[in-house]
């Protein structure tokens, strides 16, 4: 049997009252809480008090304060409303009685109707790709210190990247990328834990996105990056244990912010989810 994954066992928290739980949280190399973590975790706490036949469609969320990885998190929900085929929750995540986050999200029954969807890029397969750990192995003794701080650190997916660039060359890019994801280990397959891991796995390769026009000049080391607001849309079923492709791309960075959109796809082509969120590109001056 395989290894559970340890995304689940983060996602699955104590549950204090109906509306209440309380977090733990994992390192992912920043100092800060990672904001997928509590994209994931605020939507398991909203999904626990809706009826099991709705799930989750649609979220929007605000970062307002930097999370403290040595101190749990407090998921207090509120009841907003139930309705024939639709319910509304929102979430408020707290660090010391102060909100760090918070969120609402649209629950809905299971519907007929319409249907069309863009096509998946065209793009190798995960099984023709290296991965994150192979050119992090590679390319250790190479790497500046940041990149080796980001690639070094353990995380619960397997990410692989479509096209190989070298990561040393220092110039100006597309601001698009593409990635092949899996998760480490196995997981539940079932509507709320598989909505819970995309918005986890959701906040991965976007602000960095944003930065690829600004290579030549900008890194993680010399810029503030930080999640300003994410929403998330759930479109069709796929089990969360097999592979998927992350495309994302940034139509604009201005006034020291970066807005970038992703989809998310299953390896056979159906668009599970689509992402779009802004974030805060500021230059750090000395």
């Amino acid at each position: 049997m395989k290894e559970v994954s340890s995304l689940q066992r983060l996602i699955k928290m104590d549950q204090l009252d109906e509306f209440t739980f309380l977090g733990e949280n994992y390192s992912i190399g920043s100092p800060i809480v990672f904001g997928g973590q509590v994209l994931a975790q605020g939507l398991y706490a909203m999904s626990q008090s809706v009826p099991e036949e709705r799930i989750a469609h649609s979220l929007h969320g605000y970062f307002i304060l930097p999370g403290d990885l040595t101190k749990p998190i407090r998921y207090e929900v509120e009841f907003v409303r139930d309705g024939g085929s639709f319910s509304t929750r929102r979430v408020k995540a707290l660090q010391d009685d102060k909100i760090i986050f918070f969120m609402g999200a649209s629950f809905q029954k299971k519907e007929e109707g319409y249907h069309h969807q863009m096509q998946m890029p065209k793009v190798p397969q995960p099984d023709e790709l290296y991965s994150w750990d192979d050119m992090y192995n590679q390319l250790k003794d190479h790497l500046p210190r940041a990149m080796k701080q980001f690639l070094s650190i353990e995380r619960p997916f397997i990410f692989k990247p479509t096209v190989l660039e070298n990561v040393l060359e220092r110039k100006p890019r597309e601001p698009n990328y593409s990635v092949w994801f899996k998760i480490k280990g196995e997981t539940e397959n079932n509507p709320l834990m598989n909505r819970a891991i995309l918005s986890y796995v959701s906040d991965y390769n976007l602000l960095t996105t944003a930065l690829r026009p600004h290579a030549h000049v900008a890194d993680m080391s010399n810029t503030q990056l930080a999640t300003i607001d994410h929403a998330m849309w759930f479109h069709q079923e796929a089990d969360i244990n097999e592979w998927y492709l992350y495309s994302v791309d940034s139509p604009i960075a201005s006034n020291a912010r970066g807005f970038v959109r992703g989809s998310i796809f299953s390896q056979d082509g159906k668009l599970v989810a689509s992402v779009a969120q802004e974030g805060l590109l500021r230059p750090i001056t000395k």
